[in-house]
């Protein structure tokens, strides 16, 4: 089999599919339990009549809605806060010359080596001192300073010839004119695959958002669509995956619309 003019063994191919295949399996079990009665969410039958009814019961089950407009707030307000201050520090660090830069910049690194996890109980303790527990912004503040947005942009800024900015100095500019004329434009396709990326993972956090929120008002639609689908509320296969569905979608809909950006900005936006 030959792929883009190279010859690819037949093994590589099948294992390939194979892997597509088990990773494609939940989610075409989901939509296959989403579309059919509940009777039929666990038996395949051809034959099987299609309904919408499950997606009216988990919406009317669950207050999705509201769950919707916090998981928005919350990845807009996340990603936001990330662009401004991750393309400030990456900024500082690809340009400035300041007394302690290098460490600085490795201890921005070590925060790459600790998984988020390990974090939680310091950060609820923080958060409970600021009265932020149970809020929308209590889930997005540990997150706002990104080691790996800071370090993307730091490398992608290093790429650009300084012969630029000093045009752009040459007319005036000052330095927050030259980042905002030459820098930012210049690294689109990094901010867009690292907002992709920030988006789908903030949209799809558990366990942290878990912890933090106690009440309908601030629950994402991770948190919410657990405690939708919890054994104790009796489970309904159907219903959960017309759900589960429901939460996904948006990001499958932006995928399927931006596949060919999303590649692209991921190719340009390797780390030279």
């Amino acid at each position: 089999m030959r792929i883009g003019g190279h010859r690819v063994p037949v093994l590589e191919t099948g294992a390939a599919w194979l892997l597509a295949a088990l990773w494609l399996s939940p989610l075409l079990y989901a939509f296959w339990a989403a579309f059919h009665p509940p009777e039929f969410a666990v038996h395949f039958n051809p034959l099987a009549p299609l309904t919408l009814g499950n997606f009216a019961k988990a919406w009317t089950y669950a207050p999705f809605p509201r769950h919707l407009l916090n998981t928005v707030i919350l990845v807009t307000m996340i990603l936001s806060a990330q662009f401004v201050l991750c393309t400030l520090a990456g900024y500082a660090f690809a340009r400035f010359e300041f007394a302690g830069r290098d460490i600085a910049f490795g201890l921005v690194l070590v925060q790459l080596m600790i998984m988020p996890e390990v974090l939680i109980v310091e950060n609820y303790r923080i958060m409970s001192h600021l009265g932020l527990v149970d809020t929308i912004l209590g889930i997005g503040l540990p997150y706002m300073a990104s080691a790996f947005g800071i370090f993307l942009l730091r490398q992608t800024f290093k790429t650009v010839p300084r012969e630029l900015e000093d045009a752009a100095r040459v007319e005036g500019c000052n330095f927050l004119g030259v980042l905002w004329r030459v820098y930012v434009p210049l690294a689109r396709p990094t901010y867009l695959a690292y907002g992709l990326v920030s988006v789908s993972y903030h949209w799809n956090n558990f366990l942290w958002p878990l912890v933090i929120t106690n009440s309908i008002e601030t629950r994402p639609l991770t948190v919410g669509l657990a405690i939708f689908g919890a054994p104790e509320s009796g489970v309904d296969w159907a219903v959960i995956s017309a759900g589960t569905l429901m939460a996904v979608a948006p990001l499958l809909v932006a995928f399927l619309l931006f596949q060919r950006q999303f590649i692209q900005s991921f190719m340009q936006a390797g780390i030279k």
